[in-house]
């Protein structure tokens, strides 16, 4: 039972680095595309928002942002509630790209799942989704004890 947790790590490093060779080759960052994707769904919220969601500092998410302000793929605005703050959007450019890094990502999962049935899939899914809900609850659990 121990290999577990090394497994679902190995693997999950392994699909990161293929993840971030391929959008790459697009021109963006691993981080960076994770980024774009989460702002796809969240669109608006300021830099803190995103670097605590991204599980990244937020000097790095900055400078990730940097970067990607740069090369005209996110624009910066300020908040109408706090003007110390950035709100962050997509640019036309990065909405452009999003659909061939969505291609991109979804050939690499179609790679990774390769020889597993649908239904295989479905119940991989599950599980990883209940791993989730049982590491977020812990998560959860500790933030209450804590704060």
């Amino acid at each position: 039972m121990e290999n577990i947790g090394y497994l679902l790590g190995d693997r999950s490093r392994l699909l990161r680095r293929a993840f971030d060779e391929r959008v790459r080759a697009l021109g963006v960052t691993g981080p960076q595309a994770r980024l774009l994707f989460y702002l796809t769904r969240n669109e608006g919220e300021n830099q803190g928002f995103y670097a605590e969601e991204l599980d990244v500092e937020p000097i790095t998410l900055c400078r990730m942002v940097d970067r990607l302000e740069e090369s005209g793929m996110i624009e910066r605005r300020r908040s109408p509630a706090d003007r110390r703050a950035w709100q962050l959007f997509l640019t036309e450019s990065s909405r452009n790209k999003i659909p061939e890094m969505r291609e991109c990502i979804d050939q690499l999962l179609e790679e990774m799942l390769a020889g597993i049935s649908p239904d295989e899939r479905d119940e991989f899914a599950r599980i990883l989704t209940a791993i989730g809900v049982n590491l977020g609850a812990r998560r959860d659990n500790k933030v209450s004890i804590d704060g």
